[in-house]
Order: C-alpha cells, then sequence, then structure tokens
C-alpha cells in the first residue's frame, strides 16, 4: 500500500459533483431573480407575481421541496451500505457512498431554505433546526473521520498497515529526494508534543493544530532540498501523507473516543430531522397543499 493509492474521483462521484452543481446553480439562480420576493415580508409577497410559483406549496417552490426530502431520503443510504460492509462492494465502497453522501448533505438545507421561501415557522422551522445541526455536525464528523488511517475500501487500518504503509512512504520519499530514509524522518518530523487529554475540544483542537504544523513541516522540508520545480508536487504529497499518518497514530485513541461521542450524539438529531420532515410532508399532503396531488 503507497501513497499513490489515491485515484481520480470515480464516476459515480464525478455524476454526483455534476448534478450539485446544477442543483447549487438553480437555487442561486432562483435567489437572485427572485431576490425581491425573498427579501419583502408575507403581506407583500401573496401579490407578487412570482408567489404561486415560489411559494413553498407553489410550482417550483413544491418541486424543491420535493428534491430536498429526495436528497434527505438519499442521506439514509449511506448507513445502510456501511451495515452491509464488505458484502456490498459491486455497488460502491464506502468511501465513494461517503462523498456522495456529503454532497447531498450540503445540499439539502440551501435547497430546503429556498423550497421554505426562506421563512422557518411551526414545525418545519424545528425540522429545519434539526436539519442544520446534523448538517453542521456532518462538517465535524467528515473531519475526524478522514483523521483515522483507513484503506481503499474504508476500513480502518491496523496499526501494522500504518506501519507498514509509512515505511513504503519513507522508501518512495528516499527515492525522489536521494536522501536515507532515518534522515527524511528526522528533518520531516516536527517538534513533539504530549497528546492531549481526555477532553474531545482539547482534542479538536490539537488536530487543528497538528494540520496548521502539518503544512509549515512539509514546506520547510522541501525548501530545504533544492528540488527542481517539476519534483516539488510529488515530493510534497508523498510528506504530507506520511506525516499525517504519524500525527493520526499519535491522536488515534483521542480522536476514536471523540468520534464515538460524534456519533452518539449525530444520529440523534439525525432522527429528529427525519421525524419532522416526515410530518410536514404528511401534513401538507394531508391538507391539500401540494399541486401534484
Amino acid at each position: 500500500m503507497t501513497a499513490a493509492r489515491v485515484l481520480r474521483p470515480p464516476w459515480a462521484l464525478r455524476i454526483a459533483w455534476v448534478v450539485g452543481l446544477g442543483i447549487l446553480a438553480l437555487c442561486g439562480g432562483l435567489m437572485l431573480a427572485g431576490g425581491a420576493y425573498y427579501h419583502a415580508g408575507i403581506a407583500v409577497r401573496v401579490r407578487h407575481p412570482w408567489h404561486a410559483w415560489l411559494k413553498p406549496s407553489g410550482t417550483i417552490g413544491q418541486s424543491l421541496g420535493l428534491l430536498a426530502l429526495s436528497l434527505f431520503l438519499f442521506l439514509w443510504l449511506y448507513p445502510l451500505r456501511k451495515k452491509l460492509g464488505r458484502r456490498a462492494e459491486r455497488i460502491g465502497r464506502v468511501p465513494l457512498w461517503l462523498d456522495v453522501h456529503i454532497v447531498a448533505g450540503l445540499l439539502v438545507p440551501l435547497v430546503a431554505a429556498v423550497h421554505a421561501g426562506w421563512r422557518f415557522h411551526g414545525l418545519i422551522g424545528l425540522g429545519y433546526l434539526s436539519l442544520f445541526v446534523v448538517w453542521c455536525s456532518g462538517l465535524i464528523g467528515r473531519y475526524l473521520y478522514v483523521h483515522i488511517p483507513r484503506g481503499r475500501n474504508g476500513v480502518e487500518l491496523t496499526m501494522e498497515e500504518v506501519s507498514a504503509e509509512q515505511r513504503a512512504l519513507l522508501d518512495e520519499l528516499a527515492l525522489e529526494v536521494k536522501l536515507p530514509a532515518a534522515e527524511i524522518e528526522r528533518r520531516l518530523m516536527p517538534k513533539a508534543t504530549a497528546p492531549p487529554t481526555a477532553n474531545p475540544f482539547a482534542i479538536l483542537a490539537r488536530m487543528i493544530r497538528d494540520d496548521l504544523a502539518r503544512r509549515r513541516a512539509v514546506s520547510a522540508f522541501c525548501s530545504g532540498l533544492g528540488l527542481r520545480a517539476a519534483a516539488v508536487a510529488p515530493v510534497m504529497k508523498l510528506a504530507r501523507r506520511e506525516l499525517a499518518l504519524r500525527q493520526q497514530v499519535r491522536m488515534l485513541d483521542g480522536i476514536q473516543r471523540v468520534f464515538r461521542h460524534w456519533h452518539a450524539a449525530h444520529r440523534p438529531f439525525a432522527i429528529m430531522a427525519l421525524l419532522a420532515v416526515l410530518a410536514h410532508v404528511i401534513v401538507a399532503v394531508r391538507m391539500g397543499q401540494t399541486w401534484f396531488w
């Protein structure tokens, strides 16, 4: 296993990004074109010529609501894919599903907000608040996830596998820069620091400091080698991966502890958002506030 294992994005992820950018452009275009409508109060909106289209139960507004609902329900396929494990490799690896999950998750709050006309009252307000909390916690979860060493299939690496990858990275760096592996390790290693306490906020703060220190350490390492311009990028990539693995191993126990706490908090908010959204949809359909039913 080497640092060169990172491949170009699979076709499914490319499609997700294309669709995501299309949805983002659609919502952005609506907000620009209907800016006067979205900034107006409810008394002005009902007399606006676009009200029948942009209101939450209007043709455009409710279509966006259906899109937001579809994206939100799609998000629940990722936990199902994780439970299936290696038995479902044919439908995509877990990291790919996570990447598509993130693309969809980033879009849901925006699409839901445009659907609601940027007005949040009653049950949908509670649902949107839960959705926004889930969105924020999802960003934190992604940050934690990428700091746990994993293989291409998304399975967490054992310490033996991490050590083997570190050795492979050092060997590749030694070939690139014509220095012994031990010398590379000495030059690349930043000043040693003690691991943080069990405080999750202290662990997160240390992770952020490590990320910033890694950028400085890799830049200093490469600048001291006198490399040709064409050789800098691959060396920096290898050095970043090797140093990141070292930092992650040092912090692994703390990161895993915070990740477990995050998972325990993330799921209840996700379930609360799902129940609120489903209740909102049921009420809207039962009251006949739809153009399709």
